[in-house]
């Protein structure tokens, strides 16, 4: 079926349009990607804010979003295994978020919470490889306790402060794969959970299930996790990770059965084709679709071995084209209003031409973060790295124009113009990421940059 658009007023708009285009670029609005199911009050609020007409696809239906859950218990398996749904089966009959947003709005400087998250940081790496190192010698003797206290610690500081945490698992460090992806992984739950307003305990048996959502590949030979092109003999070996997680944690006893609920539950997918049991729609639980969606994010920007890193907004834009088929759309559009689609670490290029890193997070205007310039138009290393604010930036220029004393060809207007793969350029992510908070804590800016020089493909 194709799009049928219809162009009507900003205030005809009511819960349950999708809203298919708008009378402005979508990056000069809040809403994460094109195309969107318009769900409350507050959204046509804010539709009505930046916009004065927005286009309608009538296909999609002008009315709220029905439910049925009916539907997804009325097919009886009689007892058997459900067999896998086709990847491509869509599923959209799943029972509305309850977001409560705002709950966590006091956010702590960068620079306060940084010392408190690094050492929590690397906390949480020795207590997960401490975990993954006890569970084939001796179960009676596994250090849960001390992951489950530093879990609890790393929900306190993204609590307090989002973009400290992420900072720290934006930059590759050199740890195991699997322990870096479960804290990075858990990281991203913790700012969905965060956004989404879910309560302080939810938020610890998220971040408990999914830093050890992959305990059971404790039990895989190498080969088969390192393997990128499986047989189906060998994906069902795979896939028995799954189990042998749960298994593991069923016979510790600080365990909470909930946590053990997101690790099963994490590569099941909406639709039925996930795994183990091909579980559909709300028949998966909260944390685990959002286990799901952090866990695919994070292997897609940042893939096992010599697999290409994706771009955020790639890795984003590839998230978005499976809502509705193997994650539940609405929280693939809050995923991505969780994180932005520029989160912070990112490198980006300006319109301008110059390249910078995203440094900070304004959280009102998600695509328009604080940058780091450190490359000019010609990609040459700048003498001086530049802080542009870009939400700053836009209001200081529009308060120009709206002055009447300036001509809109006379206003440059600085945006993204797009992120780019980690590594495009050999910038020193992580000595940007120390000198910006060394410089919010007064100490200057010196040193941002190895001095090896860059190495610039194509030039």
């Amino acid at each position: 079926m194709g799009i049928k658009q219809v162009k009507i007023d900003a205030n005809e708009l009511t819960v349950g349009m999708f809203v298919s285009g708008l009378d402005r670029p979508w990056t000069q609005t809040p809403f994460p990607l094109q195309g969107f199911y318009i769900r409350d009050l507050d959204e046509i609020k804010e539709l009505k804010v930046h916009c004065n007409f927005v286009y309608i696809d009538v296909a999609k239906g002008t009315a709220p979003v029905k439910t049925n859950l009916r539907k997804l218990t009325a097919r009886s398996s009689g007892g058997r295994k459900a067999a896998r749904a086709p990847k491509l089966t869509r599923i959209v009959d799943v029972a509305p978020l309850k977001i409560r947003r705002d709950v966590y709005r006091e956010i702590d400087p960068l620079e306060k919470e940084i010392g408190p998250a690094r050492e929590l940081h690397q906390q949480m790496y020795d207590a997960v490889g401490s975990v993954m190192g006890h569970v084939n010698q001796d179960h009676h003797h596994v250090p849960i306790n001390e992951t489950k206290r530093v879990a609890s610690q790393m929900v306190d500081s993204v609590l307090r402060s989002p973009d400290a945490f992420t900072w720290l698992s934006r930059v590759r460090d050199k740890d195991e794969y699997t322990y870096s992806h479960a804290v990075r992984s858990a990281v991203w739950a913790i700012l969905f959970g965060r956004h989404i307003g879910l309560p302080k305990a939810d938020l610890d048996v998220l971040a408990m299930g999914v830093l050890l959502k992959d305990i059971g590949k404790t039990r895989l030979p190498r080969h088969l996790l390192e393997k990128k092109q499986r047989s189906e003999t060998e994906q069902e070996a795979y896939e028995k990770f799954i189990d042998y997680g749960v298994e593991i944690l069923r016979k510790l006893p600080d365990v909470q059965p909930r946590v053990t609920s997101v690790v099963k539950t994490h590569c099941e997918r909406v639709n039925g084709s996930g795994y183990p049991q091909h579980l559909r729609g709300d028949k998966i639980p909260l944390l685990g679709k959002i286990a799901g969606i952090v866990t695919f994010y994070d292997e897609t920007v940042n893939p096992r071995g010599e697999g290409h890193p994706l771009s955020p907004s790639k890795a984003v834009a590839r998230l978005y084209e499976l809502r509705e088929v193997e994650f539940q759309e609405e929280l693939v559009v809050e995923f991505i209003r969780a994180i932005g689609l520029y989160p912070t670490g990112t490198l980006v290029e300006l319109s301008t031409g110059e390249v910078g890193v995203v440094v900070e997070q304004n959280f009102d205007r998600r695509l328009k973060p604080v940058v780091m310039v450190v490359l000019d138009a010609y990609k040459q290393l700048l003498r001086a790295p530049e802080l542009v604010n870009l939400a700053a930036e836009e209001r200081d220029k529009q308060a120009k124009l709206d002055s009447g004393k300036y001509h809109p060809s006379e206003i440059q207007r600085i945006e993204i113009l797009q992120d780019l793969q980690p590594g495009a350029y050999d910038i020193d992510v992580a000595g940007i990421r120390d000198k910006y908070i060394q410089r919010k804590q007064g100490k200057g800016l010196l040193g941002l940059f190895k001095r090896s020089g860059l190495k610039l493909p194509g030039f």
